[in-house]
């Protein structure tokens, strides 16, 4: 396992550990510094509108977004609410007057002129979004992020996994048992496989494959196999 690696999992093994709300915050420090971006943020919003964030934002713009209530304002959010698929802040719309004055404001607390956010759509009408931000030049942010977008994806949802399991007034779930063979499908799609590599390596068909994947998925409760993969991984179920 190259040092790379070994810093994810032990960002993973933070989040498997992490007992309440609060833990969170330490973890997406531990987040900010494997990548080595100026921010880390995860930003939960309910279906009845309350809101939970834990990040590495200054404290007083934290502050500020919160009293001039610039989530009905923040094309970050605006936007990747009808996404489900990575974001970057750049192709969002920045046009208006208001938005540009936000975005200056933003800069100025340091958040970062370039962005990346994984819009997470949870049970319930729960909306999250998992999201970095950091000053590099154009050409550099697209080599990272192209380079780090499974990670983020999978600690996206790892995170929001994490955070559902202290919702208030939440039942508890039975744990889910996945057999040998959907635990090596879903270590082996962890380590970034794609499916033919995959079934190559497990000498079994795509068809077969594809079975196994579904049942891990239904039995971890996931959405997308992306989604059952970090749920595997936050539960201990599977070591990368």
């Amino acid at each position: 396992m190259s040092t790379q690696d070994l810093h994810l999992s032990n960002v993973f093994k933070s989040l498997e550990d992490a007992s309440a709300l609060e833990d969170l915050q330490h973890v997406i420090v531990e987040t900010r510094d494997r990548f080595k971006v100026s921010h880390a943020v995860y930003h939960w919003v309910s279906s009845s509108g309350s809101q939970y964030g834990c990040g590495t934002y200054d404290p007083e713009w934290v502050e500020r977004y919160i009293k001039q209530e610039y989530l009905r304002l923040d094309p970050v959010i605006s936007g990747c609410y009808q996404r489900f698929h990575p974001v970057d802040w750049r192709h969002l719309d920045w046009s208006q007057k208001q938005v540009r004055g936000f975005q200056r404001e933003a800069q100025q607390y340091g958040v970062g002129h370039q962005g990346y956010s994984i819009p997470i759509h949870g049970p319930h009408g729960q909306f999250a979004l998992f999201s970095i931000s950091d000053h590099r030049e154009d050409a550099d942010w697209d080599t990272f992020t192209q380079m780090h977008r499974r990670e983020l994806i999978l600690l996206a949802h790892a995170f929001n996994e994490k955070a559902l399991e202290f919702e208030p007034g939440k039942a508890e779930e039975t744990q889910a048992h996945l057999s040998p063979r959907e635990v090596d499908t879903m270590t082996l799609l962890a380590m970034g496989y794609n499916r033919a590599q995959v079934a190559d390596t497990l000498s079994i068909s795509e068809h077969t494959l594809r079975a196994y994947i579904e049942s891990a998925r239904l039995k971890l409760g996931a959405q997308n196999t992306l989604q059952a993969v970090a749920r595997a991984m936050s539960r201990g179920m599977i070591v990368v």
